[in-house]
């Protein structure tokens, strides 16, 4: 059937420029775009000078951290105008291994959303780590033959392509053969460094956090990703490369982005509007959106409007406000009029299924394996958080062991830990945080990046034990718990990661344990869970807590608690 949308104004990402022209689609493709006559077609939509614009593609995302299923995912990006997001499973990869990698493929079939695939690349992300798995470039290679992955996900450990790590080498080496683009990952890696690492055909990274640390990536061939997310919020700082000549260069991603803030405030099309608000071209951000990604992880005939592409479009009520009214995917109307029209969801193997649940297994805690044998006033190492960023900064302080342990609400200083869940190691981290702000109780979570081991922090050691406790007991999620009373949860029994409930009540059950979090005296302006799950991240500078202990992240070692 041929479908003709007339009378709408076409966002042309190839000429810049906005076109009154209508679009005739059949059998899912377009096949005009210009002046055409109701005779042509056999159903007309007159969209009354509505936009038509790509359907937004989400160049760098982890479904997991959504902490929704592939196919609650698709349900709440789809009305937000995302028809493609470039997915790396890492997280469950780093949970389940290789199970993972066919239980996200499987999950993700036939969705109204396409997703496109990039192996992990560093399962775990470095040697530091204890992760549920360990994939090899051997372990990789038969999954470049699915026809949905595009590439090699982000290159992690950095140090490793740096000094020449065979196993990092090997991956890399196994992505090229295969044809498959290599994303990057090197936060602040900058000069003689930057050239050794992007020589090895690592071709994007999202880490930028400021506008020089971008346009030297951009002028050295690489293309840059522009993260807004839910803990990482680095487009207003790097609003310049929306311009002439960097916005050519670079990509719209989320990241990381969870439930509660995928529903509320957009996905893509927030970063298009962020944009649009702070004074920078609506065409331009879209084409950022589109048609850059599509050309980056080649995949042809998407991210335009134009014949022989892909009918994944939007209708947009209003350019500036991105007001996503209708959506095609392959010709099909999937959104109409904002509400979601119903899709099946994907069979999953029952084995498949099972194996990704059940996924904690840490050897029973006591509140002794959060404290300290020390009872002296000691110098101290300590993590601190900075609001809005992943990247986390070493003070060092002195901290009185004979009063509560150490922690002291007054300055902000408590406990943290990372409990190993995958191997009953019995291994545990242990530490100190500011910028959590609790002033009562603790939080704690499966969800701690990359590894997924339960992390923990709190003002008391005994209801971080009771929280940590709470977490096996419901197979995974998210627990705040004050006085020894748990106070809220979110159930994630898929991997530790995910929820298998619908959307809208993952999202209220997100929302709920942040309003929890910030109870206890979480700051308003730091999203609590997301924050404390990047904390565990021995790649992200500049300095972490593993299973093992402190993490110099720019020195890429293991660092003492007491700094004297």
């Amino acid at each position: 059937m041929k479908i003709l949308l007339k009378n709408g104004s076409v966002v042309n990402v190839f000429s810049e420029e906005l076109e009154r022209a209508d679009v005739l689609i059949e059998n899912g493709m377009i096949i005009g775009v210009g002046d055409y006559s109701d005779e042509q077609a056999d159903k007309t939509v007159d969209i009354k000078g509505k936009y038509v614009c790509p359907g937004f593609i989400d160049s760098h995302i982890h479904i997991e951290s959504t902490m929704l299923s592939p196919y609650e995912f698709s349900r709440a990006a789809v009305p937000h105008g995302t028809t493609a997001v470039i997915a790396d499973p890492h997280e469950i990869a780093n949970v389940c291994g290789s199970d993972g990698l066919r239980y996200m493929l499987a999950a993700s079939d036939g969705l109204p959303v396409s997703v496109y695939i990039v192996l992990p690349s560093c399962v775990p992300a470095t040697s530091f780590d204890e992760a549920g798995a360990v994939l090899s470039a051997d372990d990789l290679a038969p999954f470049y033959s699915e026809n949905r992955v595009v590439g090699l996900g982000e290159v992690m450990d950095y140090p490793g392509v740096i000094y020449g790590n065979e196993n990092v080498y090997a991956k890399i080496k196994s992505a090229k053969e295969h044809g498959a683009v290599i994303n990057g990952h090197a936060p602040l890696l900058t000069g003689h460094d930057l050239d050794k690492y992007i020589s090895m055909s690592i071709r994007d990274d999202h880490e930028c956090s400021s506008v020089d640390e971008a346009k030297e990536r951009i002028r050295k061939g690489q293309r840059v990703m522009i993260r807004q997310g839910t803990a990482a919020k680095n487009l207003i700082d790097l609003l310049p490369l929306f311009d002439k000549p960097w916005c050519d260069r670079c990509l719209l991603v989320s990241d990381d982005k969870h439930p509660a803030d995928l529903l509320s405030n957009g996905h893509i099309d927030e970063s298009v509007r962020l944009a649009v608000k702070n004074g920078k071209s609506a065409v331009l951000a879209i084409k950022m959106a589109t048609l850059n990604a599509a050309e980056h992880f080649r995949i042809p005939n998407v991210g335009a409007i134009a014949p022989g592409y892909n009918a994944d479009l939007l209708i947009l009520d209003d350019l500036d406000s991105v007001k996503v009214c209708d959506v095609y995917k392959n010709g099909n109307l999937v959104v109409e009029n904002g509400e979601l029209v119903d899709f099946s969801k994907p069979a999953i193997p029952k084995e498949l299924e099972n194996r990704v649940r059940g996924s904690l297994n840490f050897k029973p805690l006591s509140v002794n394996d959060f404290m300290f044998d020390c009872n002296e006033r000691r110098k101290c190492n300590i993590i601190k958080i900075l609001k809005g960023q992943i990247l986390t900064e070493k003070i060092i302080d002195f901290i009185d062991f004979s009063e509560n342990n150490g922690i002291d609400t007054q300055k902000d200083i408590l406990k943290i830990a990372v409990v190993e869940r995958h191997h009953k190691t019995g291994h545990i981290g242990l530490g100190f945080i500011n910028g959590a702000g609790l002033r009562s109780g603790a939080i704690a979570s499966s969800v701690s990046h990359d590894s997924h081991n339960l992390i923990v922090i709190g003002q008391n050691e005994n209801d971080m034990l009771i929280a940590c406790e709470r977490i096996r007991d419901i197979g995974g999620g998210l627990v705040a718990v004050e006085n020894g009373k748990i106070i809220c949860e979110m159930p994630l029994p898929i991997a530790g990661l995910m929820s298998d409930e619908k959307a809208d009540i993952c999202a209220e059950q997100n929302e709920n344990i942040r309003i929890a979090a910030h109870k206890l005296g979480c700051p308003d302006d730091v999203e609590p869970f997301m924050n404390m799950s990047f904390v565990s991240l021995p790649v992200i500078p500049h300095i972490k807590l593993t299973t093992l202990g402190l993490f110099d992240v720019d020195n890429f070692c293991l660092i003492p608690l007491f700094a004297d």
